[in-house]
């Protein structure tokens, strides 16, 4: 284990078998609680890293070649665990991410993201259980590759990253997983239900976390966050939230009534 957490993170990061992945990121997090970590203050690191650790499989596609993921059929049904664990893969690296470029930050921020990577490798682990009790396992079906590319578009910028992958792209599991338990449980698979009621209330925890450092970076610039987080949508072309919002979770999250009000509307088309 490196001495630096900068760079326990990004070995972690770079470790391309799943298994060994979440299993070292376990360790980095148990490692700096007890202290043996070191965080050294330095300049952010901006180059984006376009190549993190991953499997071989499964294929990374443009999402509009994703089929359908209907739970009547056995094969959709584990489709649709099979994109809830690419999501959670790829939360691990995120957070790795953030430990590994962001130096300039607290000690608090990494102690949040070494957290979050933590957790996100314990629900990784959990919807693999879920695969493998129907028969599949990760790396099965095609994926996207979206939660990443937008790490390295933001890989600059601390502001634009809390707001685009915590507060955007990460925000949309609070909307999509309420209905995505729906069909489980209408599938009669209520352990996978069990396993998204543990994703969701740690997700609530996440999404908290990217809120508090994005709000935390407005203030040291001197902007209004909500103002800002609109701007960065629209200038980063991240989508916006589809209703229906989980108006609970979100407010839950930091999100306010106003500013969920007025996500909620239609977008208007510029002319």
């Amino acid at each position: 284990m490196h001495a630096c957490v900068h760079e326990a993170a990004l070995a972690a990061l770079m470790i391309c078998d799943p298994s060994r992945k979440c299993a070292a990121t376990t360790a980095l997090r148990e490692h700096w609680l007890a202290g043996g970590l070191d965080r050294v203050t330095a300049a952010d690191i901006d180059a984006p890293l376009r190549a993190p650790g991953r499997p071989t499989r499964p294929q990374l596609v443009a999402p509009a070649q994703l089929a359908g993921r209907k739970t009547a059929h056995r094969e959709g049904h584990a489709a649709l665990l099979h994109a809830i664990a690419h999501i959670e893969f790829n939360a691990i690296n995120l957070a790795l991410d953030c430990v590994y470029r962001f130096r300039s930050q607290a000690r608090a921020f990494h102690d949040d993201w070494i957290k979050v990577a933590a957790e996100e490798a314990y629900h990784f682990d959990l919807v693999c259980e879920r695969l493998a009790a129907l028969g599949f396992a990760y790396g099965d079906f095609p994926a996207h590759d979206g939660l990443w590319d937008m790490a390295c578009r933001t890989a600059h910028d601390l502001l634009a990253r809390m707001a685009l992958v915590p507060r955007v792209l990460e925000a949309r599991g609070l909307d999509a997983t309420p209905p995505i338990m729906n069909k489980l449980r209408a599938a009669g698979d209520q352990a996978s239900v069990a396993v998204l009621e543990i994703i969701l209330r740690d997700e609530i925890g996440h999404v908290a976390i990217g809120d508090r450092w994005f709000r935390a970076q407005c203030a040291v610039r001197g902007l209004e966050p909500e103002a800002t987080y609109v701007q960065l949508i629209d200038d980063f072309r991240a989508p916006r939230p589809q209703p229906p919002l989980h108006i609970e979770a979100r407010l839950a999250a930091g999100f306010s009534a106003a500013e969920l009000e007025h996500l909620s509307r239609p977008r208007q088309r510029r002319e």
